[in-house]
């Protein structure tokens, strides 16, 4: 099951984030999904991955996100990524800047019956907001 779980995974990246299909979405993810790190402002459901799937493509509609080590245990599957786009939206109030950003990040999903029940994840949020010049470096 591992080797689903890891092949799942990656197909949310691909699909979902960088093709933008949301029916993806509804396929691999629970629809009682405990996200436990949801994006800001978005609530920690389904939908609410939805949403933050939308506002980051929005933001960043030549996003790209590279799986670069995927290890699963059991019902979980972790993910070192990387994610690449240009700040061509708003993002969390920060009007488009056009710069590229490169940022890194770990998320860990739960799978059961071939859909995701768990997320936990973490991004170089910081390091973001420091490439979009929102914050000092």
């Amino acid at each position: 099951m591992s080797e689903q779980n890891k092949a799942a995974q990656r197909r949310l990246y691909e699909e979902v984030f960088n093709k933008g299909d949301l029916s993806v979405i509804d396929e691999v993810v629970s629809p009682d999904i405990v996200d436990h790190n949801p994006g800001p402002g978005v609530p920690p459901t389904r939908e609410g991955f939805k949403q933050f799937v939308s506002a980051n493509r929005a933001a960043f509609p030549d996003i790209r996100i590279e799986v670069n080590d995927i290890l699963a245990e059991g019902e979980k599957v972790a993910a070192r990524f990387t994610m690449r786009g240009t700040h061509r939206g708003e993002l969390m109030g920060i009007a488009p800047t056009g710069k590229q950003v490169t940022v890194s990040g770990i998320d860990i999903l739960r799978w059961e019956g071939g859909k995701v029940v768990e997320h936990w994840g973490n991004m170089d949020d910081l390091g973001l907001l420091q490439q979009l010049g929102a914050v000092p470096t």
